[in-house]
């Protein structure tokens, strides 16, 4: 495995979960705003819910949504979900760290659910350590900025800091 470009470091699992939290519940709060809008009906003064299959419809629609457009659309555009932006995380190409393209975004989205689906079950009941991986391509990386004067003090906890690792030069 190669070494961190000098503009970025890897995330610690903190800053990870932080982003699938916070990207989680956006999805959610889509979901359940949508199972909300379409489940009740209110008019002559009185109210009338839903099939059940229209509110788990639109709630799944709109999460899925929601979800895509987070992880797809503004990532393309600001190379991080709403999650990483808050959690001070990117997803570069692995190849050389450029912008990922919308094909692999894609597909890293579509990673999410069988990784969801099937790793995170299994993690669960065998209290394994395995770590999130990333997928088609692409990384997900610490932003920083040489400007920023990211120094090993300013690390956050559990992370590295570019100077602290062995044979790199933090950049002038």
């Amino acid at each position: 495995m190669s070494s961190a470009s000098p503009a970025t470091v890897p995330p610690s699992s903190g800053r990870r979960l932080t982003a699938v939290f916070v990207d989680a519940l956006l999805a959610v709060a889509a979901g359940s705003a949508a199972a909300v809008a379409v489940g009740v009906h209110a008019g002559d003064g009185s109210a009338a819910q839903s099939p059940v299959p229209s509110v788990v419809a639109a709630a799944l629609g709109a999460a899925l949504a929601v979800s895509f457009a987070n992880h797809v659309l503004l990532t393309w555009a600001a190379r991080a979900s709403l999650g990483k932006l808050a959690a001070g995380l990117r997803v570069v190409r692995e190849r050389d760290g450029g912008r990922p393209g919308p094909v692999r975004l894609v597909g890293r989205w579509l990673w999410g659910f069988v990784w969801a689906v099937v790793a995170v079950p299994l993690h669960v009941a065998t209290d394994s350590d395995v770590e999130q991986q990333d997928a088609v391509g692409v990384r997900v990386v610490r932003k920083r900025a040489a400007a920023q004067g990211t120094s090993p003090a300013s690390a956050a906890p559990g992370e590295q800091s570019p100077g602290a690792r062995s044979g790199s030069v933090p950049a002038p």
